[in-house]
């Protein structure tokens, strides 16, 4: 399910959307940090998205808006391509996809950073008229490792 809000700005109203999810446990969301930068963000708690050392991230990317993919496999090539330029040396690898409430399987990547950068999972799928887009992102891969389990059940759950 997609989530859709309008929030009253200086001109009228901001209209956010992305994946409607639980918040795992041990987890919050981020409010402000979500619609500031349109993701539906999750941090540990006692943090925020933006001191956390890893965040949970989803995003619904409306398919109207994107003239220039054509498809899910469009944009996950586009994504990789990106973080080739943007952190050289990155590993990029396929691993298991993961699996929503609703059945719908969500194609899954690693992105291990050689260097700078996050470790990062991210996972696509289709929904309706959106491509939703989850991520795990840390600056350690101590980090990751310790919070991969909460983003795969974010996930499990999506309905």
């Amino acid at each position: 399910e997609i989530e859709k809000s309008a929030v009253p700005a200086e001109k009228g109203f901001d209209l956010h959307w992305w994946p409607k999810i639980e918040t795992p446990q041990g987890w919050n969301q981020d409010r402000k940090y979500s619609y500031a930068h349109n993701v539906n963000a999750f941090a540990p708690d006692g943090y925020t998205f933006a001191d956390a050392e890893t965040v949970i991230y989803a995003v619904a990317d409306y398919k109207n808006q994107m003239p220039d993919i054509k498809s899910l496999e469009q944009l996950i090539e586009k994504d990789k391509k990106k973080f080739m330029i943007d952190f050289p040396g990155v590993e990029i690898k396929e691993v298991e996809s993961l699996v929503t409430a609703n059945g719908r399987e969500l194609k899954s990547l690693s992105f291990i950073p050689n260097g700078n950068g996050n470790w990062e999972r991210v996972s696509y799928g289709e929904e309706d008229d959106f491509y939703i887009i989850f991520t795990i992102s840390s600056r350690t891969q101590t980090g990751f490792d310790e919070f991969e389990s909460a983003y795969e059940l974010m996930i499990k759950n999506y309905d």
